[in-house]
């Protein structure tokens, strides 16, 4: 049986990350916890919680220290165990509205 349970807030973050275009942000170093929180609809401190987890992980950068900002790290990503939750978390698709990442307009 399988106890893993899906941390949708994590998931949130993590692949607002990973689908992150420059124009979601002002700094060319990413964006800061209070963007992404704003951008979201998550409260800072669960934002900032969620980041020092991806952090952890490796899979997201962060820079400067007041506003620090943060980038998702698709190298470190991609080299990731397939069977760790944190990688089959953010690489299950099945609830995604990727119309919130991509612009379909051009098409």
């Amino acid at each position: 049986m399988d106890t893993y349970v899906e941390d949708t807030e994590l998931k949130k973050v993590g692949l607002e990350l990973m689908f992150l275009t420059p124009e979601k942000y002002d700094s060319p170093y990413g964006i800061t916890a209070v963007e992404l929180s704003k951008l979201i609809d998550l409260p800072i401190d669960t934002v900032k919680k969620k980041l020092t987890v991806l952090k952890d992980k490796n899979i997201v950068k962060s820079k400067g220290i007041n506003p620090k900002y943060w980038l998702f790290d698709e190298y470190n990503f991609q080299r990731m165990d397939e069977d760790d939750d944190i990688f089959r978390l953010l690489c299950s698709f099945d609830d995604v509205d990727f119309d919130r990442f991509f612009d379909y307009s051009g098409f």
